[in-house]
């Protein structure tokens, strides 16, 4: 086993390079890794923020297991052919509401208080614990309120159970008033769900920030169900945005995220809740970590927070919410090509673009003349430097939209305008 391994918070015990509970996978069309592990990516724009309709309208952090056994399962972000696998853990998804209202904040000590203080606040309202039981066992992780009448979005690992059933559902908010909910849809590809709360009215709401605004350096606060234990809060800042996040063991299963860093402490349970700013506003979802192995010579240890953790950022995610609460499922953009690493030639750990290894007969890619040995070496003004960089940075973007794509094509470079297809 490697120095590093990928977990998911949640597990009952640990697997190696295996997600806690593995989503079906969509299978790629989309620009997909061709073998792990690859390099964390560069920056890019998520999705535009789209209002969620106010009636009908739970990584990878999987969601925690009951049981004194390992709490982690493996997942798989990293580097170039060769390099190290960096641990991921599952954490809570942060959701929220367009609700333009702000709730009221009472601070006790405002002599005393901080960013934090107001922040959580604010934010900790809307934020709810998710509980799962299925046949083989039962865990927890986290949600966050997007609607008064009980739409709730999470993390597809969180409600997931073996094989991709989902088992019984409930959620308890920050007031400790407990529903039954029922999962209305899930997308695997970017790790979320969607519940309804059974009889809810009169929720909190989270309020969403604009993701595309946040800056290296800001201030981050968590706020999840870490370990069971509801309504913790824990801060940090941003430390990298648009980082491309690959969580799952192989090609077929992987979910590739444009994903917030943060180094606000996010553990297994956390999966689900929210990432908010200094405001209390949602700019994320968290869902995954990094943890290096601790282990015994031959075992599966691995450590938990060590203040790498990654979140769907919130634009994107209150787009693919919207979708399912009003169809049930969600798309995404596509370009129609797989793609492999291209490595340089001198140090074959060193990633040079992502270079098109089959393309999609009517695709996007076809259509805009894009070529099998072509490189992609960047998506607009963003870097590409690995297969899992272009996912992550045509998953930013809406179906429909049109992207600048630079390629290398022998020894000539050009750019080539791209609209991007969608998933059906």
């Amino acid at each position: 086993m490697s120095e590093h391994q990928h977990q998911y918070p949640g597990a009952g015990q640990q697997f190696a390079w295996q997600p806690p509970q593995q989503p079906t996978a969509t299978q790629p069309t989309t620009p997909q890794p061709m073998a792990p592990p690859v390099y964390p990516g560069y920056g890019g724009l998520p999705s535009p923020t789209i209002p969620l309709p106010e009636r009908p309208e739970p990584r990878r952090g999987g969601r925690l297991r009951i049981g004194l056994a390992g709490l982690v399962a493996g997942a798989l972000i990293g580097g170039g052919a060769g390099a190290g696998v960096t641990a991921l853990i599952d954490e809570p998804a942060a959701g929220g509401g367009t609700s333009a209202s702000a709730q009221s904040v009472t601070i006790d000590n405002p002599e005393r208080a901080t960013t934090a203080t107001a922040a959580a606040a604010k934010a900790a309202p809307s934020v709810v614990t998710v509980y799962v039981s299925t046949g083989t066992g039962g865990g927890s992780g986290s949600g966050v309120v997007l609607t008064a009448d009980g739409y709730v979005l999470t993390n597809n690992h969180v409600v997931a159970g073996d094989g991709g059933s989902t088992g019984t559902v409930q959620v308890r908010t920050a007031d400790g008033t407990l529903y039954d909910a029922e999962v209305v849809g899930t997308d695997p590809a970017f790790d979320l769900a969607v519940l309804r709360l059974t009889d809810a009215q009169d929720l909190v709401a989270a309020v969403f920030a604009d993701s595309d605004e946040v800056q290296v350096g800001d201030i981050a606060v968590a706020i999840g169900a870490p370990l069971g234990l509801s309504n913790t809060v824990t801060d940090g800042i941003i430390s990298a945005t648009g980082r491309a996040v690959a969580t799952g063991s192989t090609q077929d299963d992987a979910t590739v995220l444009d994903a917030i860093q943060t180094d606000a402490a996010i553990n297994p349970g956390n999966s689900g809740g929210a990432l908010v700013d200094g405001a209390g506003e949602v700019i994320g979802i968290n869902t995954a970590i990094a943890t290096v192995a601790s282990g015994i010579p031959g075992g599966q240890s691995q450590s938990g927070n060590i203040g790498v953790g990654f979140a769907i950022p919130g634009n994107s995610a209150q787009r693919i919410a919207q979708e399912i609460i009003e169809t049930g499922s969600a798309t995404r953009a596509l370009l129609g090509v797989r793609a492999s690493t291209a490595a340089d030639d001198g140090n074959r750990e060193v990633g040079t673009g992502a270079e098109v290894v089959s393309i999609e007969i009517g695709s996007a890619a076809e259509e805009a003349g894009l070529r099998v040995g072509d490189v992609v070496t960047a998506v607009g003004e963003r870097p590409v430097t690995t297969s899992t960089e272009l996912t992550a940075a045509i998953r930013s973007q809406a179906p429909g939209n049109t992207v600048e794509l630079t390629v290398r094509r022998g020894s000539d470079t050009r750019t080539v305008d791209v609209t991007l297809g969608t998933t059906s």
